[in-house]
């Protein structure tokens, strides 16, 4: 036992070290089991070369998201998260263009952009893919006749701190609601991008409070989040077991983040890793994967520019 004296009573610890390493491990046996029986969608015989054609993309995001398209720059130039450079940047709206893609995107104040917890996504779509697939930048629409032929949406890291299963389940809910939606749109890729993960929690006085309190510890949120993530790409038993068409993909960036599974929290975080905030490095890697994951993504659901 350790005995420390606060504010003239006496407290005891039982070996917080010792109780904190058995408790709050990142990794064990069940979750690298877990990860091998994964089956995604197997892109990798499809070629990594740009459509011939321009396709019209739309991006729903929040910060993150923002950062990730963004160049590489000493200044944060964003406004509603539309932006052209970041200390975080990505470089991603560069390589799509580059790649014969005309990037839109829709974030903060903007109808299609607000609200983009994973909760929001089934009445977006349900009730304003129309408007989806018109939009080119925020409330600015694309001419009349013309669609955007992929979507793109992603939930920003807050939605990874999963606080217990019922959580979990809710999530999943939420996105099989989405398969119904999507199913009537066979001419559009729906492309899931998973929320960024969380930075370690890594203070002692936050993680003591939660052992007194007896709550579920901040810990556990990584691998919920993992559990999560891999249920959205898993083709046999997820998401998309028995979805019967090809125009949803999902590109995990919640795991290029974690160095493919090193860890079940961020391993670029920004601001010297205490900032779940991707790095500029971690968003530089996840979009050039991206890139050529789009391109085959697109031969694989034989989507066509208008």
């Amino acid at each position: 036992m350790i005995w420390v004296k606060l504010s003239g009573k006496s407290v005891v610890f039982i070996s917080l070290l010792v109780l904190g390493a058995a408790l709050f491990s990142c990794r064990n046996d069940d979750q690298s089991k877990e990860r091998a029986m994964i089956k995604e969608v197997d892109l990798s015989s499809l070629s990594a070369d740009p459509p011939k054609e321009i396709i019209n993309l739309l991006f729903i995001h929040h910060s993150s998201g923002g950062q990730l398209l963004g160049d590489t720059g000493d200044e944060e130039d964003c406004k509603d998260w539309i932006c052209k450079t970041s200390p975080n940047g990505g470089g991603l709206r560069r390589l799509l263009e580059q790649n014969n893609y005309a990037v839109h995107e829709a974030s903060y104040n903007s109808i299609v952009g607000d609200k983009t917890d994973i909760q929001d996504w089934p009445p977006k779509f349900h009730g304003q893919m129309d408007r989806i697939l018109s939009t080119k930048m925020q409330d600015e629409l694309l001419p009349d006749g013309v669609r955007n032929r992929i979507v793109m949406f992603k939930s920003c890291f807050p939605n990874n701190n999963f606080t217990d299963d019922q959580a979990v389940q809710k999530a999943q809910n939420a996105y099989k609601d989405l398969l119904t939606v999507f199913q009537k749109y066979p001419d559009v890729l729906f492309v899931a991008v998973t929320a960024p993960p969380l930075v370690s929690p890594n203070n002692p006085k936050e993680l003591l409070k939660k052992i007194l309190r007896r709550e579920v510890p901040t810990r556990d949120a990584g691998r919920r989040a993992r559990t999560f993530n891999n249920w959205l790409k898993d083709i046999d038993g997820g998401w998309l077991k028995n979805y019967p068409l090809k125009n949803i993909v999902v590109f995990d960036y919640y795991n290029i983040l974690t160095k493919d599974g090193k860890s079940d929290w961020s391993q670029y975080g920004s601001k010297g890793g205490t900032d779940s905030h991707p790095s500029s490095q971690g968003n530089q890697i996840a979009a050039k994967q991206f890139t050529s994951f789009i391109n085959r993504a697109v031969k694989f659901s034989g989507i066509t520019a208008d």
